[in-house]
């Protein structure tokens, strides 16, 4: 089994990187394999609406960060995403390229348990966490839970190791991912069939 983390944090080994280490150190405890990917410094192409994807099958833009996510998403039990907060939100880029892969890829989410991580100097993680949080949700993925909600605090390069309590939150997730994926494996379930989906909209 395997989880893969995204680094949604332009510096890639900061404290959105320290803290997602903290989780794979505890799946990789757990004998679940981790990779984590930094999406970068280059500017991240957002979504134009333009629908392409339904026809494709993937986004029409063919940019490494989008292939490389993309790929990896195909290979991956679980899935784990951290970003800083910028103005209480998560990092712009990271959301530009979420909003393609998640509206592209879905039938690579469906039913692979997910969590969210939110890294800050001070406020504004519960609004990162609740945002990234509604990717999963609306993809039919179990959203992983841990002793308290995820973040971890720090500013400067390193600070985020000072936070006992949220390197502890980390590795609670990490082994609350590692149980849930075993679950899944021996489980041996059928996933739900879905319904031909509806889409009400409130203008007439």
């Amino acid at each position: 089994m395997k989880v893969l983390l995204i680094n949604g944090s332009p510096r890639k080994q900061g404290n959105t990187f320290l803290a997602l280490s903290e989780v794979a150190s505890a799946l990789e405890k757990q004998r679940i394999t981790t990779e984590i990917v930094s999406i970068g410094t280059k500017a991240v192409q957002g979504c134009i609406a333009c629908n392409k994807c339904g026809e494709l099958g993937r986004c029409v833009f063919r940019d490494e960060l989008y292939d490389t996510l993309h790929g990896k998403l195909a290979g991956a039990d679980g899935l784990v995403v951290g970003s800083p907060t910028y103005y209480a939100g998560p990092n712009g880029s990271l959301c530009a390229i979420l909003d393609r892969l998640f509206y592209s890829a879905g039938e690579l989410l469906r039913f692979k348990p997910a969590a969210a991580v939110a890294v800050c100097r001070r406020g504004g993680a519960s609004a990162t966490f609740d945002r990234l949080n509604k990717y999963f949700t609306i993809n039919n993925m179990p959203v992983v839970s841990s002793q308290y909600w995820n973040s971890v605090h720090g500013r400067l390069p390193g600070e985020a190791t000072q936070d006992a309590e949220g390197m502890q939150t980390m590795r609670t997730l990490g082994d609350n991912m590692a149980w849930l994926l075993k679950k899944i494996q021996t489980g041996k379930i059928p996933l739900p069939e879905p319904e031909e989906p509806v889409r009400t909209n409130f203008i007439r």
